[in-house]
């Protein structure tokens, strides 16, 4: 014969000294089992309280419940309530911070869009609520059937989505998305949660869960589309990527929407609750990096009017865009001048400088069969071959970082993928053959 202990009579307990009951919910995962010859078996249990039954043949088992001081609580619990307790306390902070800090402590020298500080800090906020909540629940009710129970698991899913749909929406900066479709798309998860509610025998529950699934898979699929379309137009559209790309929103994405598939499927494992607090503290420091390391972009919301203003162009109006002499105009304006040489110079600061729309200057690159970002990096490579010739034949000394500077790379990391890209050999196996060639 088998019993179950609920939570709720071992609180009633220790609050009452009486009212000792036994509950056939299987809350708490602990099955006592009917033994002879009178053994004595103790169990501990998440709350500080420690239980010992007494099974004789005949008898129902004798319960005593008594009081476990600091020392007695299993370390293993200790370690996860610090582990739970700290991931608290760092959504806490970092929402506290990103709301009330103008500067930037990470990197000095990035302004982040102020929209996507407001979105994560939403979102740091409601993992701090989530873990407050949570705990509240299994302490004082840890009922699956009650209303709280419900409420919480809808209100915690639907905020969770919607502010990380925000937080990444905001990464992309190419023109702005709207998070009610997300909002209105958790509808029918806050109908299932209510029909659960009404009918606890029924599979609400399990298709509640499994449709929060797909709506992650769902959303996992368009964010790898929109991020992949996004890095495209910031070739389109810039020459210098650093602190711009948002390559680690893949990361981002991947990691939130396991950690809502972990919460789903949570079978009360101890492994599995180590897991996702471990998770939750990845994808804290991760975000709140690439929030502080991700640069405004000024003309981002010109950038997606104008396209949105820019009638339909045929083939014909693009062939008179080639024919216009925007050649001619880059060759003398941009080449010639050495334009190029500008650090962050935007494909609408390099039309504004030749006397064109940023519009046809698109096209006419796109005619070429290039992007903006490898013509101005092209150019750049080249300035910097012409400036290790001059360099070598002069017998100056140099640096590649400091060559690679003064062709108008910011970044060192990125004039290195360019130049391998362009040349198909590192730099500085370039310049080994470069420098035998000479001798």
């Amino acid at each position: 014969m088998t019993f179950r202990i609920c939570k709720n009579c071992i609180l009633g307990w220790t609050r009452t000294t009486s009212g000792l009951s036994l509950c056939d919910f299987n809350c708490m995962q602990l099955k006592l089992q009917r033994e002879g010859g009178g053994k004595q078996v103790g169990y501990e249990v998440f709350l500080p309280v420690r239980f010992f039954c007494t099974f004789t043949p005949s008898k129902d088992p004798i319960i005593i419940f008594e009081s476990m001081s600091f020392k007695q609580i299993p370390s293993e619990t200790i370690l996860f309530l610090m582990l739970y307790g700290g991931t608290a306390m760092a959504a806490l902070i970092a929402c506290i911070y990103l709301l009330l800090r103008k500067c930037n402590a990470i990197a000095a020298d990035v302004t982040p869009p102020l929209s996507l500080r407001r979105w994560a800090a939403g979102f740091f906020a409601i993992m701090f609520l989530g873990h407050i909540w949570w705990l509240l629940f299994y302490l004082f009710s840890d009922d699956f059937h009650s209303v709280s129970y419900v409420a919480l698991g809808v209100l915690d899913g639907v905020a969770l989505l919607t502010t990380i749909a925000g937080t990444l929406f905001a990464m992309l900066q190419d023109r702005k998305r709207s998070v009610w479709p997300i909002v209105v798309a958790t509808l029918p998860y806050v109908v299932f949660g209510g029909l659960y509610l009404a009918y606890p025998s029924g599979p609400f529950l399990l298709i509640a869960v499994a449709y929060i699934v797909l709506l992650c898979v769902l959303f996992i699929i368009y964010m790898i589309f929109a991020v992949r379309r996004y890095r495209r137009w910031l070739r389109d559209n810039y020459a210098d990527l650093e602190h711009k790309d948002v390559w680690l929103s893949n990361l981002l994405i991947i990691a939130t929407m396991l950690l809502i598939i972990i919460y789903g499927f949570d079978v009360g494992d101890i492994i599995i609750s180590y897991v996702v607090q471990v998770i939750e503290l990845a994808l804290f420091f991760l975000l709140l990096w690439r929030v502080e390391t991700l640069e405004q972009l000024d003309e981002a919301t010109t950038q997606a009017q104008d396209v949105e203003e820019t009638p339909v162009v045929t083939d014909e109006d693009a062939s008179s865009a080639l024919s216009s002499g925007i050649g001619p105009l880059l060759e003398r304006h941009c080449e010639e001048a050495q334009l190029y040489l500008q650090h962050d110079l935007s494909l609408a600061q390099l039309s504004q400088a030749i006397g064109t729309n940023h519009f046809y200057l698109s096209q006419y690159f796109t005619q070429q069969g290039r992007t903006y970002n490898t013509y101005i990096n092209d150019l750049r490579i080249n300035h910097f071959v012409n400036l290790y010739h001059e360099a070598v034949a002069t017998q100056r000394s140099f640096t590649a970082q400091q060559l690679a500077n003064e062709s108008g790379f910011r970044s060192y990391s990125t004039f290195s993928a360019a130049f391998k890209q362009r040349m198909g050999q590192t730099v500085s196996a370039w310049m080994h053959d470069a420098a035998n060639g000479e001798k």
